[in-house]
């Protein structure tokens, strides 16, 4: 066996206290409220991809930020949606702004979704929506039948 001579890290999930309340999702609706908490000005500056962690109730039970971007776009990387693993989550809603105002979702917020949704149906957990913020409005991808 070959030994190198920096040690492994140990990796480890830490949770922080937030300032949002705790809620139950029953719609479109109430995940908009609560993503919107997580935008400041910047929702009109550049695009930031989260997901709202739910347990099987559909209590919120944490978010986390999976990736920062600029004005017309951000990287996800699949491979981070491991949150909603490691947290036990039940059920997530992916949530990301258009900076610029368009409520459409473009090809690569269907193909992200579709890609995320299979990643996660290995592991037994739902993904209920996907919602698109602007400053003025939301689309959400279960109200349009896109999930």
């Amino acid at each position: 066996m070959k030994t190198y001579k920096s040690n492994m890290e140990r990796i480890v999930l830490r949770k922080e206290k937030s300032d949002f309340p705790k809620v139950k999702i029953t719609c479109s609706k109430d995940s908009s409220d609560v993503i919107r908490q997580f935008y400041h000005e910047d929702i009109s500056i550049y695009e930031s991809f989260f997901l709202l962690l739910l347990n099987r109730a559909n209590n919120t039970i944490g978010y986390v930020k999976i990736s920062q971007g600029g004005v017309a776009g951000t990287v996800v990387d699949v491979k981070l949606i491991k949150y909603s693993v490691e947290c036990l989550a039940s059920a997530v809603i992916l949530a990301h702004n258009h900076p610029s105002g368009n409520l459409v979702p473009s090809k690569e917020d269907v193909k992200i979704t579709k890609r995320v949704v299979s990643a996660l149906e290995l592991m037994d957990i739902n993904v209920l929506d996907h919602v698109v913020m602007t400053e003025e409005s939301y689309f959400s991808f279960a109200d349009e039948g896109m999930l």
